[in-house]
């Protein structure tokens, strides 16, 4: 299986954390809180469209069809109304990608479907 991953250090638009020696404080690029059991929780990467692109090659409009056909879906949004996706949506693309090869976007959509109801069953 092809994994896709983002280059973070050729990305100007993705700042690194802080490294244990810099003085910076953490909170600055990582907002973090505390959990139920006093564990620091990490909010998750959230992934604008143009990144999205940038890392998979796919038009900002197949994106965007994707998201209207139901084959991918946005985490979130900003309040400007841009959509966000999170950490999931590569290895949804990469499903997608996988099944239109061979299939109709109706088709890709309908085992995708089913692939979600297996795994929600387990």
């Amino acid at each position: 299986m092809t994994t896709v991953s983002i280059d973070k250090q050729s990305d100007p638009r993705i700042t690194p954390a802080p490294s244990a020696n810099s003085t910076a404080p953490a909170l600055a690029t990582s907002p973090v809180g505390v959990g139920s059991r006093g564990r620091l929780v990490v909010p998750p990467r959230r992934y604008k469209v143009g990144e999205l692109v940038a890392a998979t090659g796919l038009s900002r409009q197949t994106l965007h069809n994707y998201t209207k056909w139901g084959l991918i879906g946005e985490a979130s949004w900003t309040a400007g109304g841009h959509r966000l996706y999170d950490e999931t949506v590569f290895a949804r693309l990469e499903r997608v990608m996988q099944l239109k090869a061979k299939h109709t976007v109706e088709k890709v959509r309908e085992l995708l479907e089913l692939e979600d109801a297996k795994e929600q069953a387990a």
